[in-house]
């Protein structure tokens, strides 16, 4: 292996406060050295060690890779027209997902798989480096399983989701679907997946189903996390933390007890503006959450019904100016808050022994993707030591 240093940083996102000023331990004129596929020294460009190859990055911001802890990639079809409906002012409910089921059960491996490399490349030119992404848009035995084993070969952060929503064949008997996902399903789909999750909401599934969802594939050895309380108040968000789920995401509709157990447990509440700007819904409240001690991931939620977006960096831009965060805690959220959503210390931070994976942005400073919105800002992406993009 060859160790490369990257000097003349503008200013440089780390995510240790023992290495720079605040929460993202940022460090101005500094460089970064890589040895291989991991950071092996950050700090000022003045004390930067020698190294075997140089790249300036000609003042440009320097931020760790975004962790997208939040998507749902293994699908086919469209559903532009249920955008424009609900454009046109009829609401958003959970069911539409069932135009997606039907196009997703009719394409073949290789369409899905085109899909969702596709939809990596576009992230990834926009700064992701680690994602996790779900199935749930099968609904059957066999679909289920083949999206995750298509997702599998694209990532190791895969979500079983069989409990997306009650799948149209068992609507008039919900209970036989839940044995379904908690039975042969879950055998079927356990080797491909890292974790469980389930659409805890009204019109999907209530809090006794779902804790019979989760604590099964706990049982199957795959870690939980919950899509909670996005619609409606209910027992989504207690129930993640109860069962010491990684995350419970949306957290739109919270009240002071679910705050208060999000505080008091290791799940990370996962904010996704991207579903409320595409369904003009109440955006979460994230001052409210971070105020009260909670660590918040952001993440794009990309699905083609209720959130179509790969970009992170528009994610940031929405919390910081609806969502009530400041430009370093969306940031924060969309790196190293992404990274404690997946349980992971090698990712969302740019510290020795880390992954090598950075973003270099066309601007001298983080904030700039708030105070830019919309702005093609990223310059260069680095995975494992390699520029990618």
């Amino acid at each position: 292996m060859t160790t490369t240093v990257i000097t003349n940083i503008g200013s440089l996102v780390t995510n240790d406060p023992a290495l720079g000023e605040g929460p993202l331990g940022l460090v101005r004129d500094a460089a970064l050295v890589l040895d291989g596929d991991r950071v092996a020294w950050a700090g000022p460009a003045s004390r930067a060690p020698d190294a075997d190859a140089r790249v300036d990055a000609a003042g440009r911001a320097v931020l760790p890779g975004f962790v997208d802890s939040h998507s749902h990639l293994v699908f086919a079809g469209d559903r532009t027209a249920e955008f424009n409906a609900r454009m046109s002012g009829q609401p958003y409910k959970a069911g539409g997902i069932r135009t997606t089921v039907a196009a997703t059960r009719a394409a073949t491996d290789a369409e899905l798989s085109a899909n969702v490399a596709r939809l990596l490349r576009e992230a990834l030119r926009q700064g992701t480096t680690t994602f996790e992404t779900k199935s749930g848009y099968g609904l059957t035995v066999e679909d289920e399983a083949r999206a995750l084993r298509i997702a599998a070969e694209h990532t190791d952060e895969v979500t079983y989701l069989g409990a997306h929503i009650v799948s149209p064949d068992f609507a008039d008997d919900p209970a036989a679907y839940v044995d379904l996902v908690t039975g042969p399903m879950l055998d079927a789909c356990a080797p491909y997946a890292r974790w469980v999750d389930v659409f805890c909401e009204k019109g999907a599934f209530d809090g006794d189903q779902a804790r019979a969802i989760l604590t099964a594939g706990k049982a199957k050895g795959l870690q939980p996390r919950i899509h909670a309380n996005q619609l409606s108040y209910g027992p989504g968000v207690q129930l993640a933390v109860e069962l010491d789920a990684a995350s419970a995401d949306h957290c739109t509709h919270l009240t002071d007890a679910d705050v208060d157990a999000l505080a008091s447990g290791n799940t990370v509440a996962t904010l996704l503006p991207g579903a409320e700007f595409s369904t003009r819904a109440e955006w979460p409240d994230a001052r409210r959450l971070l105020d009260a001690g909670v660590t918040v991931a952001l993440s794009t939620d990309c699905n083609p019904g209720s959130s179509f977006t790969s970009s992170v960096p528009f994610c940031v831009a929405l919390a910081v100016r609806d969502m009530g965060m400041t430009p370093d805690e969306a940031v924060w959220s969309a790196t190293a808050g992404g990274a404690a959503a997946l349980r992971r210390t090698d990712v969302g931070r740019l510290t020795p022994g880390a992954r090598a994976d950075l973003t270099l942005l066309d601007a001298p400073s983080h904030v700039h993707l708030a105070y830019r919105p919309g702005v093609p800002l990223v310059a260069e992406v680095w995975r494992r030591g390699v520029r990618v993009a």
